[in-house]
């Protein structure tokens, strides 16, 4: 299983993803989530997938081979948008083409995505793209999206963000949302790809892999773990009325 989750707020964006991949308890591997498309300068494209892994990579091999061709592709599309149904006719292609051999061995060829970035002109955006290939967009009343294994780090991304939640805070928030889903869940695991896209900065940055034990990560879950157990500690007591 794969988490990541990725928010458009209104100082940039941010992404985070897993990299762990599992066919069964003995089958786990370790595959990059996270991929960066971009012209320094002009625009700043960032795909995350979770779902089948041959149908992802597939789609993200396309898009790389046809970059320098004479159709549209992820450099020379006009708008986020156009960027969206590019990769959603992509993993339609994908799947007509792997569906029915795979399908008749009970495969799921399913895989989604999330692309967000900014495209010079444009401001930043974010889409969910569905299995099906069609897509929505993040809204500043919906500023994320999470796709995988979403349910034990959806609670903290409800409570603490917001559009304007700033990019460093919000990373934090990214954070915790995997420390409870890795807790929670085996099938989601370390290390973690990370990017912080700064509005309007058109850099493609480097990014951040978070490897076990590393320091920062490491001192934010303790320090998340032992807040939560004070505050239930000094939550009020229950009235008489709740225990008999």
């Amino acid at each position: 299983m794969t988490y990541c989750v990725a928010m458009c707020l209104a100082d940039g964006l941010v992404f985070v993803s897993d990299s762990r991949t599992n066919a069964g308890v003995d089958h786990i591997a370790t595959f990059r989530k996270l991929y960066t498309f971009g012209v320094e300068g002009e625009r700043m494209i960032v795909l995350q997938c979770a779902g089948n892994l041959a149908t992802s990579q597939s789609v993200i091999s396309l898009l790389r081979q046809r970059l320098h061709g004479e159709g549209p592709h992820l450099y020379n599309v006009p708008s986020l948008f156009d960027a969206a149904r590019l990769v959603g006719q992509t993993l339609r292609e994908v799947v007509e083409h792997d569906a029915a051999p795979s399908m008749a061995a009970g495969v799921d060829m399913g895989c989604s995505f999330l692309l967000g970035g900014q495209i010079a002109g444009e401001p930043p955006a974010l889409y969910n793209l569905y299995p099906q290939g069609n897509f929505i967009a993040a809204t500043p009343d919906t500023p994320y999206f999470q796709i995988g294994e979403s349910k034990y780090g959806k609670p903290i991304l409800d409570r603490a963000l917001r559009h304007d939640t700033d990019l460093e805070h919000a990373l934090r928030c990214a954070l915790i949302s995997f420390d409870s889903t890795i807790r929670s869940n085996l099938s989601v695991g370390m290390p973690l790809d990370l990017l912080v896209y700064a509005r309007d900065s058109l850099k493609i940055p480097a990014g951040f892999r978070v490897e076990e034990g590393d320091p920062y990560y490491e001192g934010v879950r303790a320090q998340w773990c032992g807040s939560l157990q004070r505050l239930l500690l000094e939550l009020p007591c229950a009235p008489g009325s709740y225990l008999s």
